[in-house]
């Protein structure tokens, strides 16, 4: 059932892994998606390729974030594509786009810290205060977090740094809006087999490794986290938040018993 039919929705970074699934997830679901992608033009075009080929609708919208001026692109982009598509507002905004980091504190450099903070904390805000005037009542916002804010990882330091400041968005945001039926919800992945992690994933004892940890013995897919987001863009998840959910498959919840 196409439980989205009639609504708009904004997914940034959403040419490739986690955030190309949410797009095509929110798409089958009926709602006409804004893939923003910051400068992979072959990947967008694959991911709303793919999504018309299933019956959807979708357009890109190019702003590489971290550079001046990428919000207002994105916004110029946005509401010209909404309104080519007939089109006007906003139902849904996921802010999926983000950059990783695997340096340890004695290695982190003011650069690489300054531009974490300002793709994975700074843009996020922004894109959130320009997309209220357009954001209709009911509406849903969703963050994407980490599960490494709980899994101590010296070499994810200055990353994980940003995500939790991410994730502290969300409850004072969803007492901001609720009385609008606006809800701010963060969703926290654990590993998942995106290009991030391709050079893991062909190393059989890495592989086995992160599976050894997991409650549910394997590593995520993109779909695993975008059936979460799809449930907190629907119905179905309108009583839920300000909320921090772990989509990690029960990464490090302590010891596994054997058997």
């Amino acid at each position: 059932m196409e439980q989205l039919n009639g609504r708009t929705a904004l997914v940034t970074g959403g040419s490739r892994g986690i955030g190309r699934a949410v797009a095509l997830r929110l798409a089958a679901e009926g709602a006409l998606v804004a893939v923003h992608y910051g400068g992979n033009d072959a990947a967008a075009a694959r991911t709303v390729a793919e999504i018309a080929e299933s019956g959807g609708r979708a357009f890109a919208v190019r702003a590489r974030f971290g550079e001046t001026g990428a919000v207002d692109r994105l916004f110029e982009g946005l509401t010209t594509g909404l309104a080519d598509h007939g089109a006007d507002g906003l139902d849904i905004l996921v802010n999926n786009a983000g950059i990783h980091s695997a340096t340890p504190i004695g290695q982190l450099t003011e650069e690489e810290f300054e531009r974490l903070l300002a793709i994975n904390v700074s843009t996020p805000v922004f894109v959130i205060q320009r997309a209220l005037p357009l954001l209709r009542d009911g509406g849903r916002i969703v963050n994407m977090g980490s599960a490494a804010t709980r899994i101590a990882n010296p070499l994810q330091i200055g990353y994980t740094v940003t995500k939790a400041a991410l994730a502290a968005l969300s409850p004072s945001l969803a007492n901001e809006l609720g009385r609008r039926g606006i809800t701010v919800n963060t969703v926290e992945p654990g590993v998942v087999l995106t290009d991030m992690i391709a050079h893991y994933a062909t190393v059989p004892e890495a592989v086995a490794g992160l599976e050894s940890i997991t409650a549910l013995g394997r590593i995520g897919e993109p779909e695993d986290v975008a059936d979460v987001v799809g449930f907190l863009a629907g119905p179905q998840g309108r009583w839920v938040t300000g909320q921090t959910i772990d989509v990690s498959g029960g990464t490090y919840l302590g010891p596994i018993a054997a058997g």
